[in-house]
């Protein structure tokens, strides 16, 4: 079973690093990283932080795959690491606008009972 173990070391991960600067826009990196990186390694390794002058602090959040992790988590193949921004505007003010936005569309079909 040692051997296994020791060749399992050896393996590298094939991850995702990405980071959408604006809603229309997304820096996706691939990389092939050793086993036993982190989610840390991976965002230093992808050159993310330095493309958008960001730190790898505790004011950075980051995740795998929608879930918050430090960025002490280790990584697994093929897991795409993320780096989130804060939001502009709360998500049930934006719901509002849109709703303003739109008008009166749909508005008789609410609160109707058959």
């Amino acid at each position: 079973m040692a051997s296994v173990d020791a060749a399992m070391g050896d393996a590298t991960l094939r991850i995702q690093a990405a980071y959408s600067p604006s809603p229309e826009q997304l820096d996706l990196v691939t990389l092939s990283v050793p086993n036993g990186t982190t989610v840390g390694d991976a965002l230093r390794a992808s050159g993310l932080l330095e493309r958008h002058g960001l730190t790898l602090d505790a004011s950075l959040v980051c995740g795998v795959w929608s879930k918050i992790r430090p960025v002490d988590h280790p990584l697994r193949e093929g897991d795409r690491v993320e780096v989130y921004r804060p939001l502009r505007v709360d998500p049930k003010e934006a719901r509002r606008q849109r709703y303003r936005k739109a008008g009166t569309k749909g508005k008789g079909a609410q609160g109707t009972s058959v």
